[in-house]
């Protein structure tokens, strides 16, 4: 089972995200966790990720989220923002799927 967090500004504005993502995953059979918290969160409960998206509103903290992702060997990307827009947990899945590939 993939575990992907999403952190986002304040973790709720990737609910709908999550959301498409497990229905996305239901229909490819695919066991995945998928949770959404606060960037501010990411420290604290990165050790439960096996790979980590960054919503695009907080994009800029990618290398600081590279540091903290980086100790833990949780490889970590920025999601594309058409994806994000249009809450393609399709497209979203694939990408976490990719960067969980390239550990």
């Amino acid at each position: 089972m993939l575990k992907i967090r999403l952190f986002c500004a304040n973790g709720m504005s990737t609910s709908l995200l999550v959301k498409k993502m497990e229905e996305a995953a239901k229909e490819k059979g695919k066991e995945v966790d998928i949770k959404a918290y606060p960037i501010l969160d990411m420290e604290r409960l990165i050790g439960e990720a096996d790979v980590a998206l960054l919503g695009p509103q907080v994009g800029y903290q990618l290398s600081k989220a590279k540091e903290i992702c980086g100790q833990q060997g949780v490889p970590v990307d920025v999601i594309p923002m058409a994806d994000y827009g249009m809450c393609n947990g399709m497209n979203v899945l694939k990408f976490a799927f990719q960067l969980s590939q390239g550990k």
